[in-house]
C-alpha cells in the first residue's frame, strides 16, 4: 500500500505530492494515520530556508494528532499507558535525544543536544514518513507518545498545537505567581496560548501586542485584558498604555512571541524594574536588535531568559492541561481552516500572509 505524503523539495520550490510504500514497522515501533498536521510559522520559516540544517528534502508538519493504525510489540504511553491500534494518539516531535552528552545530562538542556533530531523539520524525506503532511506517520521506536484523553478532541489539540507546548515552556521560564502582570508580545499560535497558560496561571493582568483584527479578537477571547494593535499605536503610545495599566511601573513579565528584532527592544522598555523578560519567539534570526544595556538592562536589573524548544514534560503538560480546560478555553478557534495535502501551497501563502491564526492540515479528508 502507498502512502501520500507532502514534500517541501528546497526552499521557496513548491510543496509537492509523493507517494511512499508503507514501512517496515521495527519492534516497539507504529503506523499513526493523521487526523491533522499543522502549518505553523516554522513550516513557513522552513519554506523561506530560514532554519540551519534541514536535510531537504522534508515532509514538514512536526506537531500531530492521529489514530494508532498498525502497532508491532508492546507500545506504552508516557504514563504507562499500553496503547493499541484504534487510538487516537499524539506525540512529542522530538526524538533521538542521546541522554548521555554534557546538555542532556550536566547542563539539563535537552533542547541542546547534538543527536535531537524533530518530527517535521530535521528528519529528510529520503528516511521516509517523518513528518505530518502526510496521510501516515512513522513513529519509530522510543518516541514519547500519549493517549489523547476522550474529553479533547482532535481540533482541541492541534488548535493548541506546537504554540500550546512551546508556551508551556515560555510560562514556566517566566514563573509567574498569583497576581503577576503580564505582557505577550505577538498573537500568533504561541503568544495566543501564553495568554491562556498565563491567566490559568493565576495572572493579574494580561496585556496582549498583536495584529491582524482576528488574532486580537482571540487574544481577548484567551484572557488578556488589554489588547493594542501594533499596527494601528506607535511604541510611545504602547509605553503610556502599558504604565497606566500597571501602576506607573510596567509589567512584572514579557514573553515575546513575535519573532521580532524590533520587539525584543520595545519589550525591554516596557518590563518593569527587577521584572523578567522571556524570549520564545526568536526561532530563527530576525537580525539585530540594538539596546542600551545600562538604561534597558542593567539599571532595570532585569532578568532576561531564552527559550529554546520544549521538552517531554512541556509536552505531557499541555495534554493534561487541554483536558482540564475542554470546553472553557478556545484552542480550537487558532486552528481556522482545514487544508488537504493538495491545498499546501496555498495554506503556506495563507499563513506566510497572516490571513488566519493558524492552517491546519487534513492529509485524509477528515473534517470532524
Amino acid at each position: 500500500m502507498s502512502i501520500l505524503a507532502a514534500v517541501m523539495p528546497a526552499p521557496l520550490v513548491p510543496v509537492e505530492l509523493r507517494e511512499y510504500p508503507e514501512p517496515d514497522l521495527a519492534p516497539g515501533a507504529a503506523l499513526l494515520r493523521t487526523i491533522y498536521s499543522e502549518v505553523c510559522g516554522t513550516d513557513v520559516h522552513l519554506w523561506h530556508g530560514r532554519l540551519q540544517g534541514v536535510p531537504y528534502p522534508i515532509i514538514p508538519g512536526h506537531v500531530s494528532v492521529g489514530r494508532l493504525d498498525k502497532v508491532r510489540g508492546e507500545l506504552r504511553g508516557l504514563e504507562g499507558e499500553v496503547l493499541r491500534e484504534g487510538d487516537r494518539v499524539v506525540f512529542f516531535d522530538v526524538h533521538r535525544t542521546c541522554g548521555r552528552c554534557r546538555a542532556c545530562t550536566v547542563d539539563r538542556t535537552p533542547t541542546r543536544c547534538p543527536s535531537r533530531r524533530v518530527y517535521g523539520i530535521s528528519d529528510p524525506a529520503r528516511e521516509g514518513l517523518f513528518g505530518g503532511w502526510s496521510e501516515a506517520i512513522y513513529l519509530e521506536p522510543g518516541v514519547s507518545m500519549t493517549r489523547l484523553p476522550d474529553a479533547v478532541s482532535a481540533e482541541d489539540y492541534i488548535g493548541g498545537g506546537c504554540g500550546l507546548v512551546t508556551a508551556t515552556h515560555a510560562v514556566e521560564r517566566a514563573d509567574l505567581g498569583l497576581g503577576t502582570s503580564v505582557l505577550v508580545q505577538g498573537t500568533g499560535a504561541v503568544g495566543l496560548s501564553a495568554i491562556a497558560l498565563a491567566r490559568l496561571s493565576g495572572a493579574g493582568t494580561i496585556v496582549a501586542i498583536g495584529a491582524p483584527a482576528d488574532r486580537l479578537q482571540l487574544a481577548h477571547d484567551m484572557g488578556a485584558d488589554l489588547v493594542l494593535d501594533v499596527t494601528g499605536t506607535d511604541e510611545r503610545q504602547r509605553l503610556a498604555l502599558v504604565r497606566e495599566a500597571t501602576g506607573g511601573a510596567g509589567v512584572d513579565a514579557v514573553i515575546e512571541a513575535a519573532g521580532s528584532a524590533r520587539a525584543f527592544e520595545e519589550g525591554l522598555n516596557l518590563v518593569r524594574d527587577g521584572g523578567t523578560y522571556v524570549i520564545a519567539g526568536h526561532y530563527t534570526n530576525a537580525g539585530p536588535s540594538t539596546v542600551n544595556v545600562h538604561e534597558q538592562i542593567n539599571r532595570k536589573h532585569v532578568t532576561i531568559k531564552g527559550c529554546w524548544g520544549s521538552e517531554v514534560r512541556h509536552f505531557l503538560t499541555a495534554v493534561r492541561l487541554l483536558e482540564r480546560t475542554a470546553g472553557r478555553v478556545p484552542f480550537r478557534a487558532i486552528g481556522a481552516r482545514a487544508y488537504p495535502l493538495s491545498g499546501l501551497n496555498e495554506a503556506l501563502a495563507d499563513a506566510e500572509a497572516m490571513r488566519l491564526p493558524k492552517a491546519l492540515v487534513a492529509p485524509n479528508g477528515y473534517t470532524g
